[in-house]
């Protein structure tokens, strides 16, 4: 009896986007087509560190210790995939279709089991012909850390999964923006930009802070005596919005934003405090320091 463990790992799956008609043209010429894709994306899988579990038919999974070198391994395949195909005419090439899930797995010998493999199952179903598709728990560790560009394609629903995945695909080239379009033309609009869409709670958090700033306003001006003292919570209402937006985009690396925007604080209290003395020089090189340092340990 093999022993039954559970793991986090990241999930590759690959398949072949219309391998029923290739067959149905060349079965001879279609296998051997398929042997010389697989070995080629078998290679690459293991020089980035990965390692096929298993095939069948057109498809294929394996598995990564690292996400980042799962998102480059699947960038890497579909590059030279493309220059495989790159002679063969449009209705004979072999595009395959890439999905890539962090997740836990159940373990049952060289197998892996659970959700964390439907999902990747999913995303690569989901996935344009010659394209990726990340979960958002993939995306949330690469964003920095892999040159490619990504577009937020908005909740994925898994069948036996209770929550939508987020998802994302991968921008590896120009000719990536038409191979979307009819993958994508059967989902609901979204965002193509990198920021996570403005939640109910947030804007409402948003709204609620600034009827807030305005009554405080009006009460400190109708209860006038010489001092703005609303000044305070008003900078706490836009150290606190600074905070939720820096949590809702991915522009720039959200811990050094953060701190950015404690050190614009400091700022900002050593201005309405004004004694003559600007003290908060100290933090802010405190904070910089730190901001350096992640920067740096990020890569």
């Amino acid at each position: 009896m093999s022993e039954t463990r559970r793991k986090l790992t990241t999930i590759f799956c690959a398949d072949v986007q219309d391998y029923t008609r290739l067959m149905g043209a060349d079965e001879e010429g279609t296998l051997a087509m398929l042997k010389r894709h697989r070995d080629a994306m078998s290679r690459l899988i293991g020089s980035h560190g990965g390692r096929v579990i298993n095939t069948w038919g057109d498809g294929l999974i394996a598995e990564f210790p690292s996400v980042v070198e799962a998102v480059r391994a699947a960038v890497d395949v579909q590059n030279e995939l493309a220059g495989l195909n790159a002679a063969r005419p449009a209705d004979g090439r072999m595009l395959f279709r890439i999905g890539i899930n962090l997740g836990d797995v159940i373990v049952e010998g060289d197998d892996l089991y659970g959700d964390g493999v439907n999902i990747a199952a999913r995303l690569q179903a989901s996935a344009p012909a010659g394209g990726i598709v990340i979960s958002n728990t993939v995306y949330d560790q690469v964003r920095n850390k892999v040159a490619v560009g990504f577009d937020f394609l908005g909740p994925l629903v898994v069948k036996n999964v209770t929550e939508p995945v987020p998802s994302y695909a991968v921008r590896i080239g120009e000719g990536m923006e038409s191979t979307l379009q009819p993958a994508a033309a059967n989902r609901p609009e979204a965002p193509a930009a990198t920021d996570r869409p403005l939640g109910t709670k947030a804007r409402r958090m948003f709204g609620l802070l600034a009827l807030l700033s305005a009554v405080l306003v009006v009460i400190n001006f109708l209860s006038w005596r010489g001092v703005f003292w609303a000044a305070w919570p008003l900078l706490a209402f836009a150290v606190l919005s600074a905070m939720i937006w820096v949590r809702r985009q991915n522009h720039v690396d959200r811990g050094i934003a953060a701190l950015g925007v404690a050190g614009l604080g400091m700022i900002a209290i050593n201005l309405l405090s004004w004694h003559g003395i600007f003290w908060a020089i100290w933090p802010l090189l405190g904070l910089a320091a730190a901001a350096a340092i992640r920067w740096v340990m990020r890569g």
